[in-house]
């Protein structure tokens, strides 16, 4: 049973998370921190070829590939940044996104002079990755305040979206001498010719948790949606839903209804994917009637929740993610027992009526939150450790 040393321990990690530690106390159970160089994104390229993105050791950014789904991978490649220091940490890193015609984009907070600012910049390609230009800022918006934990991807258009977690409203009305905001805002912005121009910047919603990665998966009409954690009045740290670029009057739609109250950030984002028949598969970490986890549940198209969510089999598991391909759903997660961290996963081949656990390794080292990508109707798991990084096929 969780009890007040749960909301103490996730309020001492909303103070402490950036100061590296072997070691922290998270959601009632201990769990290593990894270190800030082994966070990374991944994808398949159009070409077949997998990649990730993420620092090395002497925190420059790099990209590194693999033609065999990680049998192999290539040298790592430095991505030239100027002066930037990429924050790549938690759920804080790189990340990359392809598009049409060759276009490739990564994304990064870059930390400014004052805590928990940055600002949210980009590199692009436009021959499939060969070259890079120089970094540039996403938004207009140009304050020493928080623009952080980006999120980007293309809708099937082409369209480049970038969401990310802002504070300019909270910024606005505290010098006006108001207190009263809760939270930060999801803001974003699109570009139609792959990252070269962007529109302006556009609130998405008010109120988000200040914290947290945002989730991005496609919509049948070949959009966007975004799962991102929210603060519902008066406190509670539950999960909204909105189509991006949608225009709609009655703000975005609540997704989960755990009802946790707690006066801090949790560090620990959704993840969301599309179901074959509509709607969508979405994994959280939560507390729900004193119990803490992470949990699974299905939502209806407009986001709101389909039937009661279910809890991981795994009271330790943390940072989950979640990918689907027609009836196949798989979920994976780390889990941290006292003495090493496992790596798990969760695979549906009906659509999330049942699954089967799987243990796909474990490490007594430092370890990432773990990852998935598709390709094809294929599914692949990764997970980065001190001793490299390890790709699995868990749904073929």
């Amino acid at each position: 049973m969780v009890t007040r040393a749960l909301t103490l321990a996730v309020l001492a990690l909303s103070i402490a998370i950036a100061t590296p530690a072997r070691a922290q106390q998270h959601a009632g159970h201990q769990h290593r921190k990894p270190a800030a160089s082994l966070a990374i994104s991944a994808g398949f390229a159009p070409t077949g070829d997998l990649w990730i993105v993420g620092l090395d050791a002497q925190r420059k950014l790099f990209i590194q590939t693999s033609a065999d789904a990680g049998l192999s991978w290539s040298p790592q490649r430095h991505i030239a940044t100027g002066d930037d220091t990429p924050a790549a940490e938690g759920e804080a890193r790189p990340k990359l996104a392809f598009g049409p015609d060759g276009c490739v984009v990564i994304t990064y907070t870059q930390p400014l002079s004052k805590p928990y600012t940055g600002l949210i910049r980009m590199l692009r390609s436009t021959d499939g990755g060969r070259t890079f230009s120089a970094p540039f800022t996403v938004h207009r918006d140009r304050q020493v305040i928080t623009h952080r934990f980006d999120a980007v991807a293309f809708d099937a258009r082409g369209t480049l979206h970038t969401l990310w977690v802002d504070k300019r409203d909270l910024t606005a009305l505290r010098a006006r001498g108001k207190s009263d905001y809760r939270g930060a805002a999801i803001y974003r912005n699109e570009s139609s010719d792959g990252g070269k121009t962007f529109g302006r910047d556009l609130k998405l919603a008010d109120h988000s948790c200040e914290c947290c990665r945002i989730a991005l998966a496609p919509s049948p009409d070949g959009g966007l949606v975004a799962l991102w954690r929210h603060v519902f009045a008066p406190n509670e740290r539950d999960h909204a839903f909105a189509p991006v670029g949608s225009a709609s009057s009655r703000g975005p739609a609540r997704a989960t209804y755990d009802h946790w109250a707690i006066d801090a950030c949790p560090h620990h984002g959704p993840g969301l994917a599309a179901a074959q028949g509509g709607g969508y598969h979405a994994v959280w970490f939560g507390e729900r009637d004193g119990v803490a986890g992470v949990r699974y549940g299905r939502l209806f198209p407009d986001g709101t929740p389909r039937g009661e969510p279910v809890r991981l089999p795994d009271e330790a598991a943390e940072h989950a993610d979640v990918q689907s391909i027609g009836r196949k759903v798989v979920i994976a997660w780390r889990s941290f027992d006292g003495q090493a961290t496992r790596w798990r996963v969760w695979v549906s081949h009906d659509d999330g009526r049942s699954f089967t656990l799987r243990d796909l390794g474990r490490t007594t080292e430092d370890n990432d939150h773990p990852r998935l990508a598709r390709r094809g109707q294929d599914i692949f798991a990764l997970w980065r450790t001190t001793e490299g990084v390890r790709v699995e096929r868990v749904a073929p």
